[in-house]
């Protein structure tokens, strides 16, 4: 019988008696496994089902099969035409307004959408009372209906027959909205949905001209049309009949492309923690094979006794541990498929984004892989040095340890098949880069850590503590065999992220909500007509409270080309992209702003009327490659303007003042129909008289609080940090197993050590004051070192990455560590309870 055959065959029997015992030994193997693979399946899965949820209802999400959208302008009769041909047509209009109660003047931002008789193409709205929305909105006793956002009819307290007044017109509430099918589409919203008739807008007056309006035609294609490659060409003719339209045209392929990409990312992320998790869990599985071949030191003499070589003995073993690991994988397979489905059964409410459940094949074979290489990776080790001991050595092994390093080949083997886990994750990740770092940054901290176990355990030989108690537990720290490497680098590992994460969570909510709002204006007033202008800024500035009022005219503009190079052909670097994507505010100034510092070049004459020129965001410029005299084509109100880059200034955008990243010279822009933008900066008692008192003056006038804005922006990095906490936690939980797997693997060293004391008159007390003195200073060491990194990791991303001010947060360094310390200490006398118990004589008679 060959060599491979026969180690099937034996380890075919082993695997049936360790079937027989309930896998003893290896459960820890199969828990760590299996939670590591299922955190990365189910991160994928609930991945694969929301994007897939945005293909497959596009249609639904965009509104229509394509839909065009125009700032400012309505399209006109040439371009409606080609719209209108052979297409239906939905047409409607999205502005930001003040919505007003007539019976208490309370009042708030709203995102306000008038719709025609035709919406919505596709989907359906669901109103409650249940009505159709035609019927809801319609002209009835000489007063339109109006349909809102449940949270707009708590906060106004409102009920169904209420008169709400938007700009100049009052408006019935109908119904409240419980479902708007693209509302997804529309991305980040500062307040709530109101919709009214397209009918009923002029009468608003909130639309004039320059107003910040956003004009959608919404298509449903002829059915033969409807298939991508007739959507993609009819888009491609609609770019060939207006190439300066300066829309934004979008089809359903690719129906909410922000929130698609906010998914991906997340998923990434959150795909690496569950790949940290299984590292941490890699440890517990090195532990679990250890541990099952230091109980099976008899049968692998037994078998090197007889003549069996060595690689029978490595084949033996790594048939039952990759036959267990794979009943490991298949749990968390298991689990991982399940849990898009219960996350929509549990939290399916909150997440906007619709999911399209099903069994996705793709991220549960990569979960699998990334199993199958952990697995295999950290079972090498062991295995390989349980195959070079010798026979005789194997049977002293329980008084003096082996200590040597497997063949340089089985070394060479564990670093390959590490090198091709990392492979691995760069290769199938949307964002290689961001994939490389973090595993860069992950084998860091655990080799930080490994050095940090040795060092603790370097440390703990050289001290000589008081009492015999603390000598003893220092000594348990480097004793042969001692879980001090395996913990340290299991919890470390997983109280590094939870640390790194806390950190910078806290940093971006205290520059949010304290740092920031010291800084920001109160308002932000946009849509002031021209020929409000000096009259809102009187009425304002004569407000009691005002300390600062500021304003520049404001229109939007898209980039279309640089250098006479399109901007879809351009590739910037990663932190420019989003200056290319959409439309940007720009302005238009004849003397440089008091906010920003000039870099390079010089700003134009206050009274300059030469060719146009243009100042651009320095950071932003050197991320599109520009330098100065380059040529910057924008799109503005259908209109194709050239202007040369004649300065770059360091822009203060954390102020939240006025800041535009590029700002025109005086010319053609001044005869553009356009707006003014306002700050206010007010005593915070007086902001709800000051937006009341504008909203009565200056009904089409919108006023955004920052302090509102910027609590929404808090809820969603809120809800982000807590989905990484949550997964995050399944790391520590690996990391508790590991410590669990430690405590069994090491439980008979333990209860000789502990029946030898009470032998020689120590009590169950001193021997249980022993084992918390290690497990304390085990989990301090730990938690210290996870602090400590975790706090450099955090610093670096909040401090290089987000060029934030670091703030230390004690307080949380404080809970982990001393969190870290008390979960060592009760896992650790968990574990190590029943050595209390041995008793004396049966021990001393197996020694």
């Amino acid at each position: 019988m060959n060599t491979l055959a026969l180690a099937f065959r034996l380890a075919r029997r082993e695997l049936r008696a360790n079937l027989a015992q309930g896998f003893a030994g290896f459960r820890i193997f199969l828990a760590c496994l299996a939670l590591g693979v299922a955190a990365i399946a189910g991160v994928g899965s609930v991945s694969t089902a929301l994007t897939r949820g945005l293909a497959e209802r596009g249609q639904e999400i965009l509104g229509g099969d394509v839909d065009v959208r125009l700032i400012h302008r309505e399209a006109n009769a040439a371009e409606l035409a080609f719209l209108s041909k052979g297409n239906v047509v939905s047409r409607s209009a999205e502005l930001r307004a003040m919505a007003r109660t007539v019976s208490n003047d309370k009042q708030s931002l709203v995102e306000l959408k008038a719709v025609d008789g035709l919406y919505p193409l596709y989907g359906a709205m669901k109103l409650a009372p249940d009505m159709s929305l035609g019927r809801a909105l319609a002209l009835r006793d000489g007063r339109y209906g109006l349909v809102a956002e449940p949270n707009l009819v708590s906060r106004l307290g409102l009920k169904p027959g209420d008169t709400l007044r938007v700009g100049e017109n009052l408006f019935e509430l109908r119904a409240e909205i419980r479902h708007e099918p693209d509302r997804v589409g529309d991305g980040f919203a500062l307040g709530p949905r109101v919709m009214i008739a397209e009918a009923a807008l002029p009468a608003t007056e909130l639309v004039q001209p320059g107003s910040l309006v956003n004009y959608h035609y919404r298509l449903r294609l002829p059915e033969a049309m409807r298939d991508v490659p007739s959507i993609k060409a009819w888009v491609k003719s609609l770019d060939a009949a207006f190439p300066d339209a300066g829309w934004r045209v979008q089809d359903r392929t690719d129906s909410a492309p922000s929130m698609r990409r906010f998914v991906e990312r997340v998923a990434l992320f959150l795909t690496f923690v569950g790949l940290t998790a299984l590292t941490v869990g890699g440890v517990g599985i090195a532990n679990a094979v250890k541990s099952y071949l230091d109980g099976k030191r008899e049968v692998i003499a037994t078998f090197k006794c007889l003549g069996a070589p060595g690689s029978l003995i490595f084949a033996i073993y790594l048939v039952q541990v990759m036959a267990l690991a794979l009943a490991g994988i298949a749990v968390g397979l298991a689990i991982g498929a399940a849990v898009p489905f219960v996350t929509d059964r549990v939290v399916g409410d909150l997440i906007p984004v619709p999911a399209a459940l099903g069994l996705y094949p793709g991220p549960l074979l990569l979960a699998a892989a990334y199993g199958l290489l952990t697995a295999l990776a950290f079972a090498i080790w062991p295995l390989a040095r349980a195959r070079e001991v010798p026979a005789a050595s194997l049977f002293r092994a329980i008084v003096a340890p082996e200590r040597q390093l497997p063949k340089p080949l089985y070394i060479a083997v564990t670093a390959a098949t590490l090198l091709a886990l990392g492979v691995l994750a760069v290769v199938t990740a949307e964002q290689p880069l961001f994939a490389l770092w973090f595993i860069l940054g992950a084998a860091g901290v655990f080799a930080l850590l490994r050095l940090a176990a040795a060092g603790v355990m370097g440390l703990a030989a050289r001290l000589h503590g008081r009492s015999p108690e603390m000598r003893l537990a220092l000594a348990n720290l480097t004793r042969p065999g001692s879980p001090t490497p395996a913990v340290m680098l299991s919890l470390g590992l997983g109280l590094t992220l939870l640390v790194t994460v806390s950190l910078i969570n806290g940093n971006l909510s205290s520059e949010i909500m304290k740092d920031i709002p010291g800084r920001a204006p109160s308002f932000f007033f946009v849509d002031i007509q021209p020929d409000q202008t000096d009259a809102f800024e009187s009425f304002v500035r004569g407000t009691p409270g005002v300390t600062k009022f500021d304003s520049a005219p404001m229109l939007r503009g898209r980039i279309v080309a640089l250098n006479g190079i399109v901007a879809d052909k351009i590739k910037p670097a990663s932190n420019a992209e989003w200056a290319l994507k959409g439309d940007r505010g720009i302005t238009y100034s004849g003397t440089p702003p008091a906010n920003g510092k000039l870099i390079s070049g010089k700003w134009w004459p206050a009274d300059y009327k030469g060719p146009l020129l243009v100042s651009f965001a320095d950071e932003l410029a050197k991320g599109l490659g520009l330098k100065l005299g380059d040529k910057i084509t924008v799109n503005v109100l259908g209109r194709e303007i050239e202007a040369t880059l004649a300065n770059t200034r360091e822009v203060d955008w954390q102020s939240l003042g006025i800041n535009f990243v590029m700002i025109f010279s005086p010319g053609p822009l001044e005869a553009a129909p356009h707006t003014e933008l306002a700050t206010v900066t007010m005593d915070e008692a007086g902001e709800a008289a000051l937006e009341r008192d504008v909203v009565a003056r200056f009904p089409n006038v919108t006023s955004v609080r920052v302090k509102e804005a910027l609590d929404a922006v808090n809820t969603l990095l809120g809800q982000f940090s807590l989905a990484v906490r949550v997964t995050g936690l399944v790391t520590l939980a690996a990391g508790i197993l590991v410590l669990a797997g430690a405590m069994a693997a090491g439980f008979r060293g333990r209860a000789r050590d502990a029946v030898i004391l009470k032998v020689l008159g120590a009590t169950r007390a001193r021997v249980l004051g022993i084992y918390m003195r290690e497990y304390a200073a085990l989990g301090f060491s730990t938690a210290l070192v996870a602090a400590l990194s975790g706090s450099v990791a955090a610093w670096a991303v909040v401090s290089l990455v987000m060029e934030m001010p670091w703030v230390p947060l004690w307080g949380t360094l404080a809970l982990t560590i001393l969190g870290a310390t008390a979960a060592t200490v009760g896992l650790g006398l968990l574990g190590t309870w029943r050595v209390l118990s041995v008793p004396a004589a049966g021990t001393l008679r197996a020694e």
